[in-house]
């Protein structure tokens, strides 16, 4: 039985219809009783665990018992996985014997303390990865990759393979991600968000009012917010650098809503500089806080997501869903999100982006009609609902090797 306090799939029924309840219901029929496992590096922060927050909770309300696993690392071992990170998302590689040897080992230690005797198992980015090399396989072994792989490192990639070569099925976000050096079956399955999320509950005016005011974010100017792990991916120094340039042309506040996950070291660096870079006019808080977060999505004039590299940025389908329209970096799954210039701005550079911010502040006429555009778009492309029935597909797909109980 699921708790009263979590969503199910009934739930979603007003919001998608009867129809896409049913069908849903009717594929998971036939997967009932399959055991699931799914491991990733934290419980805490990113898309990764936004997805598996309700994914998981969804596949056990439909009889799929589905367990959430979470990896153990070192300090050492998390370092090295920055440096995976940034390589495959096309940035420098030095991975060392010694690197490698910690990742290896990591990976050892965690396959013997996680006995997956499930009849599918998930293992999220490569923090997971190289447990695959110890399975003792039941069903099939899925690596969700979570990242924009456009234009990974290529000595990543020959390492990486000799792992996703042992996986039943790799799945990316979008085609273009997929890697011809691997030989294992390629999906693409784009992300989604949970529409019944605290962060997307509509709050009543006074609400906004009262959880601004408890972070002290002053409300006698429009607000301009980006909302995102402290990444450099994410460019929050460049969402700085376009706020300041926008502030010669209008008054507003911008607010830097983050956090700092254990499994990023680098993260606390780019916090501490954006402290330093802090001014009345520019806020650094808890990205944490679901409400405040709701907050500032649904009273921001805008919303940007101006990443360098993005596998898809959930933040861009939060915001849209509430309608508030959105200035996003024109990378990776950011465009299959925005249609520029209809629910919000695909940007390049920090001038565009400041100059988008001018255009939205000063025509809040326009801005609302692109954010109901922007709602719209997200109830037809981007609901926990059809990322929970593209996963039934998938599993699906494998279901010779399942009995059913």
């Amino acid at each position: 039985m699921v708790p009263e306090h979590l969503a199910k799939l009934n739930d979603y029924r007003s919001i998608v219809g009867d129809e896409t309840i049913e069908r849903i219901r009717e594929k998971a029929t036939a997967l009932r009783g399959m055991r699931v496992a799914h491991m990733n590096s934290t419980y805490h922060a990113g898309g990764v665990v936004e997805i598996l927050l309700s994914l998981t909770t969804l596949q056990n309300d439909l009889g799929i018992p589905t367990e959430w696993r979470l990896l153990r690392g070192t300090e050492e071992f998390y370092q090295v996985t920055r440096e995976m990170h940034d390589a495959i998302q096309a940035g420098d590689l030095d991975l060392t014997a010694e690197k490698q040897q910690i990742y290896e080992e990591v990976m050892a230690e965690n396959a013997m303390r996680n006995q997956f005797d499930h009849d599918a198992v998930y293992l999220h980015d490569h923090h997971t990865m190289g447990i695959v090399a110890h399975a003792r396989k039941r069903g099939p072994w899925i690596w969700r990759c979570h990242l924009d792989l456009t234009e990974p490192n290529p000595d990543l990639i020959a390492y990486l393979k000799q792992y996703a070569d042992r996986f039943d099925a790799m799945v990316c976000i979008l085609e273009q991600y997929k890697q011809q050096s691997f030989d294992v079956p390629q999906f693409s399955i784009l992300p989604a968000i949970d529409p019944l999320k605290p962060k997307s509950r509509k709050l009543d005016p006074q609400e906004i009012e009262d959880r601004l005011a408890k972070y002290e974010i002053p409300l006698d100017r429009p607000i301009v917010t980006q909302i995102s792990r402290f990444d450099r991916w994410k460019d929050p120094h460049g969402v700085v650098d376009a706020f300041e340039l926008a502030s010669d042309e209008v008054d507003a506040t911008l607010v830097m809503a983050g956090n700092r996950p254990a499994d990023d070291p680098e993260e606390n660096e780019i916090y501490d500089d954006l402290i330093e870079r802090q001014h009345e006019r520019m806020l650094v808080v808890d990205g944490t806080d679901q409400t405040l977060v709701a907050a500032l999505q649904q009273h921001a004039a805008v919303v940007l997501q101006k990443s360098l590299r993005e596998g898809f940025g959930l933040t861009v389908a939060e915001a849209l869903w509430v309608g508030t329209p959105v200035i996003g970096g024109n990378a990776g799954g950011i465009p299959e999100q925005i249609d520029h210039g209809t629910n919000g701005f695909l940007v390049e550079s920090v001038d565009e982006a400041a100059h988008r911010i001018v255009e939205l502040i000063d025509d809040p006429g326009r801005a609302a009609a692109m954010g109901r555009a922007g709602r719209q778009k997200v109830r037809e492309r981007f609901l926990i609902t059809r990322l929970l029935e593209d996963h039934l597909d998938l599993l699906a797909g494998f279901e010779a090797r399942f009995i059913p109980t």
